[in-house]
């Protein structure tokens, strides 16, 4: 991976205090830099974050980072990564997707995504089947049931959009707060342009269009979603996995809401571990 010394935002130079051990790289993704994170050893699994990004090296990747070798790129417009502005469509948004993989060396690996990112899994897994091996979507974005819609959390005021996505909203603030030495102003700035970012792929419906395409999904699924999940009904794992072509298994996470990384980190871990394994 190349590393290229521009700066990028209010995350630069932080690394030690938020993710001990992690090694960083910044990749060049047609024009525009991504920080990646990566930890472990072995085959590598890509991990594609929700709707907060990564702004902290969390305990559930650690656990992951246990058994494999966890890489973990910025989406553009979250936290390590630059401009999303060029991105207008969902061709767009897959195509970066697909860019970044390929910048971070993990483009045909296993891929897992959470919420946002899992929507984008799909898509990858879709658009580009030889981009993936087999695929983990946590509590995905990107169907749409007149019946039971999912909470569009870019329209929401933070408080509310923080008690539909976790059980406990201190776990929230202790994964968006300035970290030790960092900039009071820049990092709410860097924290908000993930909130514009995710509205720009998902609103006003929070539908992609996804479910036209999931047929194309053939690699082996994990569909996960946590029992108490406010944003999307877990009804919706069985939608995702009706479509799904290839071999498909649904597991649920008690305890767990949106956030099931951060509810749950050790469940949803032993989840993956055991279907990767598999």
């Amino acid at each position: 991976m190349s590393t290229p010394t521009a700066a990028l935002g209010a995350w630069q130079g932080f690394t030690d205090q938020l993710a001990p051990g992690v090694d960083e790289a910044v990749v060049d993704v047609r024009g525009h830099p991504a920080r990646v994170w990566s930890k472990g050893h072995g085959e590598p699994l890509a991990w594609l974050a929700g709707p907060l990004g990564v702004p902290r090296w969390t305990p559930f990747l650690d656990r992951l980072a246990d058994h494999r070798r966890v890489v973990v790129p910025s989406l553009p417009g979250f936290p390590g990564a630059s401009d999303y502005e060029h991105l207008d469509n969902v061709a767009d948004w897959v195509t970066a997707t697909l860019d970044l993989l390929d910048a971070a060396g993990v483009e045909g690996a296993d891929l897992a995504g959470h919420s946002i990112g899992g929507s984008l899994a799909a898509e990858v897994a879709a658009f580009s089947r030889g981009s993936v091996r087999r695929l983990v979507l946590v509590s995905p974005y990107g169907l749409y049931d007149d019946e039971r819609p999912p909470k569009n959390l870019w329209a929401m005021r933070s408080g509310p959009a923080n008690m539909a996505m976790s059980r406990d909203r201190a776990r929230i603030e202790a994964q968006v707060a300035v970290p030790e030495g960092g900039d009071e102003v820049e990092w709410p700035i860097e924290m908000q342009r993930a909130v514009v970012a995710g509205a720009r792929m998902f609103w006003p419906l929070c539908d992609l269009g996804l479910g036209k395409r999931l047929h194309r999904v053939t690699a082996p699924t994990l569909v996960v979603w946590g029992e108490e999940d406010a944003a999307l009904d877990g009804r919706y794992a069985e939608r995702f996995a009706d479509g799904i072509s290839g071999p498909v298994t649904v597991a649920r996470v008690a305890g767990a809401g949106h956030l099931v990384d951060l509810d749950a980190p050790d469940a949803l871990a032993d989840r993956i571990e055991g279907f990767l394994a598999g």
